[in-house]
């Protein structure tokens, strides 16, 4: 599967930004779609993810009131709503498509996108 992120830039705090990820699979509701993000010196640490049909949703307590993530399988595309945005946000975020639980592992992706910065100031 490919993945194309977008939506990234530049944004105060308590901003808003929408990610969104394009994926070129015809077999795109099949996949479970997560969101990654890794800060400069850190590892790359789980956001969010969601279910084939969206019925699940998964969040990392860091983000958990202040992030949603929605997918649109006609487009073939997942988003990660940010909305409440704090400096400590601030990363480059990935889009990857996993077929296999649990959610929350990076392991369990196997394809990945390229990586979207994000970047929120104070």
């Amino acid at each position: 599967v490919q993945l194309q992120a977008s939506g990234g830039g530049l944004v105060q705090a308590g901003g808003s930004l929408r990610l969104s990820c394009a994926a070129s699979t015809r077999t795109f509701s099949s996949y479970r779609m997560g969101w990654f993000r890794q800060a400069p010196g850190k590892e790359r640490e789980f956001v969010a993810a969601i279910s084939w049909s969206s019925s699940n949703t998964y969040y990392a307590d860091s983000v958990k009131g202040r992030f949603i993530i929605s997918r649109d399988n006609a487009k073939n595309t997942v988003y990660l709503q940010m909305n409440s945005l704090k400096p400590e946000d601030t990363a480059v975020y990935y889009c990857a498509a996993s077929d296999r639980p649990p959610l929350t592992w990076k392991a369990n992706y196997g394809s990945w996108g390229q990586g979207t910065q994000v970047t929120v100031s104070s």
